[in-house]
This record gives C-alpha cells, structure tokens and sequence, in this order.
C-alpha cells in the first residue's frame, strides 16, 4: 500500500510542480520551499534533551495551539519543541505567534527517503498532530522511530468521514500508526470507530480553541483602533468571519436592505483565504456602496464596506464589531471556529450548514448565544441589530457558553507528558 502511495505521490509532482510555476509567475505566489521541505535546511540534532514535534496544517490549528505550546514550556523548559505546518500562512503566523517553539520548519515532503532524513536529523521521542493530518509514510515513520503518536483536538468533519469510510481499509491501516487520540466531541470518536480506532484508544478531551488566548484589547486600543480605520462611535459594525464563495452575494443583498432603512451600518468582510481579495472586491463593487481594503485605510477614509485582506488581524476585528456573522455557513461547506467571537463576547449568526462544528453549533443555540439565519430576511435582522439589549445578552451568554468549555489543555498536557516519560 505504502509504495502504491508514493509512486502515485512521485507522479502527482509532474503535474504540480509545473502548475505551481505557473501560478507563482502569474498571480506572484509564494515559494514552495523545496530546500525545506527536502530537509536541507533542518535543525540540529536534540542531543541528549528530550523532544517533540508538533504539526499543525495551517492558521486556525496553528492558533489553537499557542496556549498548550507555551503551557508544555513553562512546565518543560528543557524539552525541545519542533513545530512544522503545510502552509505559507501557517507558517507565517507560527513564526509570528508561537515563541515557545525552538524550531519552526514546513512539514517534509512524504516520501519515505525525505520523511526518515528529518527524523534521523530532529529525534524527536514523541509527534503530536493536531485535528486530522494523516500523511501515510510521516505516520508510518514516526511510529517506528519515536515511543509515540498522539493526536490532539482530533476532528472528523462529515466530508472526511466520507472519505474515509469509503476506504475504510486504507484508512485503518493508517491510522493503526497513531497510538492515542485525543478528540473533541463525542461524535469525533464515534466516527474514529466506524473507521475501525479501537474505542480503548480514544478520550474526547474537549476543544483547545475554546482556550485560546487571544488579544485583550482595552477600551482605549479599541477606540484607537476604531479611529485609525475611520469607525465613530455612532457606527454599528457587523463583521462576517472566513467567508467562503457563494456567501458575498447573500450577505450584501441583506446589508443593502438593511442600509436602506437604517444608515449607520458598516460592514467588515474576511475571506477565508486572501488569494480571493480581489474576487471578493469585484463582487462588492456592483453594490451602492464606498468599499476599501483594509491595508489601504488611514484615519479620515470614508467606507461602508472594509475587506479585510491582512492575516492574523481577524481577532481583533471580531473584537471592535458588534455582530459577528460565522462564514462558511451559508454554503455547504460546513461552518468555521465560532469560538473566537465568542471569546469577546460577541452575538454569533451563522447560516443553516454548520455541519463540521454541529455539536458546539447546538450548544450556542441551545443557551441562546447564537442564532441560525437560514433566509435572506433573517440576516437583515442580523445588520439591523433593532434590540440591541437582546443583542448584548447574546454576546454575553457567548462567553459564558465559551467558560464552559474549558479543560481541553490540562488533559492534552497529561497525555503528553507520559508518553514523554517513556523510555
């Protein structure tokens, strides 16, 4: 199976690498960091210190994971933490947000010859993956050379629970790499058994998201921040969070509606990923209205629309708004995090497909935290913000929901200590 898989992976390269080139002349990508990625350019050897790798895809599950990396330094200054993640933005934000790592590098290309250089290189005693990055020869790899696997804040979304029962053998005989699954909700480790995880093998241990520790902006760096992109304090701002494709046009059709019957409104759009600022921007520009980018805005500018084309600033744009509209949700796609709106107390709107975060979607519902707005009516009532009483008592319930959650980080520190303790 294994050399079926690379051979496939060896062929898929004469097909992306041109690609790639292709892409990084036309649009301006970003590098491929081959030299990386073929080890070339790897850390020194941990030596006789104990260490781990940690692996996280991109920016959300490099976020999650800020507060459980600094906790295993505080309490473990000796152990060295190798952090590798898939993407430019991934990493971007690692190297910016995670200063507890001692070495920050992309994950390996997964070919075996690759995967065992940076392992004989790295030694690390223990890999953590975070929520559902299966690559078959870094698995098979790491459970032959380091006392064990464990994955953290595991998520089986529908779509890859699909996927996998489909190849249900294939699926099974690697996962049989990982020694321990740590998930969040109970239906992550029903799904995890269907596709044949020993239940024996497996804790819900909760959501590390709902422990992140973001930003605590004052009144003062709030009024600040609202002043540097031109917000008064007569405005109401509605953010929508990790918009995906198809969700522009049913959002502004709302917004417009709203406008017209009340006019301090302005409304902030995140794209999920910012290669679709300029899609997203041609979409607004057929609406009545002044829009801008958030990296062209200084104090004085006038908008009704801001698109926020920065990484790592979604956080702090979640905390000046008033609503928080959750993307993803309108289109099949799933829903995002709801949780960092949560974290400031925000009232949380998100459409009818929530289905990759269905168990924390319920929770917020069901202690009037969050809202569901299935039609266009709905989320005009969502811009409107008529009751703002019953908007504030939203937003509050929100992070008392969140204060609930707590506990993920405790248990997932447990777990790695005793596999590190092993000899």
């Amino acid at each position: 199976m294994y050399v079926l898989y690379s051979f496939f992976l060896f062929l898929s390269l004469f097909v992306y690498i041109p690609l790639y080139f292709v892409r990084l002349r036309l649009f301006r990508g970003e590098s491929l960091h081959l030299g990386e990625r073929l080890g070339y350019r790897l850390a020194k050897k941990s030596g006789e210190r104990k260490s781990l790798w940690i692996h996280a895809v991109s920016v959300g599950e490099v976020l999650s994971l800020q507060n459980l990396i600094r906790k295993i330094k505080e309490g473990h200054p000796d152990w060295i933490i190798h952090f590798s993640s898939l993407t430019n933005t991934g990493m971007r934000i690692a190297r910016e947000k995670l200063a507890e790592a001692d070495y920050i590098f992309f994950i390996p290309l997964d070919f075996k010859w690759i995967v065992r250089r940076f392992f004989r290189r790295l030694k690390p005693r223990v890999v953590i993956i975070a929520e559902s990055e299966f690559w078959p020869n870094f698995l098979r790899e790491a459970n032959r050379q380091t006392e064990g696997i464990l994955l953290i804040n595991g998520r089986i979304s529908p779509r890859s629970f699909k996927r996998y029962k489909r190849f249900k053998l294939l699926t099974k005989n690697i996962l049989k790499n990982i020694e321990f699954f740590l998930v969040q909700t109970e239906k992550d480790k029903e799904n995890l058994e269907r596709i044949g995880v020993i239940s024996d093998h497996i804790e819900v241990a909760g959501n590390l998201k709902s422990e992140v520790n973001l930003p605590i902006l004052s009144e003062e760096e709030l009024l600040r921040l609202k002043r540097n992109i031109n917000i008064s304090e007569k405005k109401k701002v509605i953010i929508a969070g990790s918009i995906r494709k198809g969700e522009e046009n049913q959002l502004l059709r709302a917004y417009t509606k709203a406008r017209s019957i009340k006019e301090n409104l302005l409304f902030i759009l995140a794209p999920r990923h910012p290669d679709r600022v300029n899609d997203v921007e041609k979409i607004c520009n057929n609406y009545p209205f002044r829009i801008k980018r958030r990296s062209e805005v200084v104090p004085g500018m006038e908008w009704d629309i801001l698109i926020l084309d920065t990484i790592g600033e979604l956080a702090q744009f979640y905390a000046l708004s008033d609503v928080a509209f959750i993307g993803g949700s309108l289109v099949p796609w799933g829903g995002h995090n709801l949780l960092e709106p949560a974290f400031y107390g925000k009232p949380i709107f998100f459409g009818p497909h929530m289905e990759n975060f269905s168990d924390l979607a319920a929770r917020f519902v069901s202690a009037q935290a969050a809202r569901i707005s299935s039609k266009e009516e709905d989320l005009v009532e969502m811009f409107l913000i008529q009751d703002e009483r019953y908007f504030r008592e939203m937003g509050n319930k929100a992070k008392a929901t969140l204060c609930t959650l707590q506990g993920a980080t405790e248990k997932t520190i447990k777990h790695i200590e005793n596999m590190m303790a092993k000899s």
